[in-house]
């Protein structure tokens, strides 16, 4: 393991709004890109590519993703981002198009360099206590927690904080990070000098030649390519959103996969696919399920990603759970391949 490198396991935060009379469509979409621009400045990373469609607007960002939807955003962001210091700018954008705040989750795993991280994230509880300073009293249903399993260098670490009415607007989110990803195939993340393509075309090349094009088939695509290496794509299908992201660089090595949907989407599968893209040594997906799924829902859904990981030849070697008042259930499962020891 390297002492020092690019930390590839990204901040996730999630805020969902609501208003009295909210314009079906725009709502958020409304907010210019230069008040976007500045959070993001806040954060410490820029767009470097857009898509839309006619449900929500994507940005793949120098450090992650970005998705905007007309009453809720996420963001999710790597290496040495302030990621919370997105929390109360867009909290107060929100309220210039009368929006309040109904929901805020905040989610992560284990960071491969801690002592990086600068302030707001040097630990879990500097977080929370940040999050707990920065987010309006009437999201009065709060917890946090740190999800173990029996890998010790990952457990899932979330807060989540609502309003008594707010129950979610999305069955499923599941959120796979992958570490020690096979040489050969972390290899077609990396440019060859001098190659002539920007970005976008290099992005394009690497979204066909990895197979990440038919993981969902459906979605329309936005990708990019970073020099020397790494990898970023969003994914539109319809109201939902994949997203994955890419460290490949030896001895630090991840990769994330992201998805949303519903009981009729084949998350499982999609799941399977992206594993095999990377051909990682450990594996933890992090499924969560919304306070109105049963939850015979939620673990229905978490064997079926349990068999499709293992139809891969890896092991099953954890799995926890939590309840959240305003998250719902969360359940953290682990893989590793078998020759890999714990």
């Amino acid at each position: 393991m390297a002492v020092s490198g690019f930390e590839g396991f990204e901040k996730r935060l999630e805020l969902q709004f609501t208003g009295h009379d909210p314009v079906m469509g725009t709502g958020l979409r409304l907010l210019d890109f230069e008040s976007i621009e500045q959070v993001l400045h806040l954060v410490q990373c820029t767009v470097v590519s857009a898509l839309g469609n006619q449900h929500f607007d994507s940005y793949v960002l120098s450090e992650s993703s970005l998705f905007v939807y007309p009453t809720k955003i996420i963001i999710k962001t790597c290496g040495t981002t302030q990621l919370l210091k997105s929390v109360q700018p867009f909290i107060n954008l929100a309220r210039t198009l009368n929006l309040d705040i109904v929901s805020v989750r905040y989610t992560r795993g284990s960071f491969i360099f801690p002592q990086a991280q600068p302030h707001p994230h040097t630990s879990f509880h500097e977080e929370i206590m940040y999050l707990e300073d920065n987010i309006p009293d009437h999201l009065c249903y709060r917890k946090a927690s740190v999800i173990p399993s029996k890998l010790t260098s990952h457990s899932w670490h979330v807060f989540s904080a609502g309003a008594m009415e707010y129950s979610g607007d999305v069955p499923y989110t599941v959120e796979v990070c992958m570490t020690e990803l096979d040489q050969t195939l972390a290899r077609k993340f990396f440019r060859y000098p001098n190659d002539g393509k920007n970005g976008d075309s290099a992005g394009k090349e690497m979204t066909e030649a990895t197979g990440i094009n038919r993981i969902n088939p459906n979605s329309q695509i936005c990708d990019f390519a970073f020099d020397p290496c790494g990898y970023s794509m969003n994914g539109l299908d319809r109201d939902c959103y994949s997203t994955i992201h890419v460290t490949p660089e030896d001895g630090f090595s991840y990769a994330s996969f992201e998805c949303i949907g519903s009981v009729h989407t084949d998350m499982a599968e999609m799941v399977k696919k992206a594993v095999k893209v990377f051909g990682p040594a450990t594996v933890s997906v992090a499924t969560t399920g919304a306070c109105h799924v049963p939850a015979v829902a939620i673990e229905t859904v978490t064997m079926k990603i349990k068999t499709a990981v293992e139809q891969l030849g890896m092991k099953y070697r954890s799995c926890s759970m939590d309840e959240l008042p305003a998250a719902g259930s969360v359940v953290f499962q682990t893989f590793t391949t078998r020759r890999k020891r714990i």
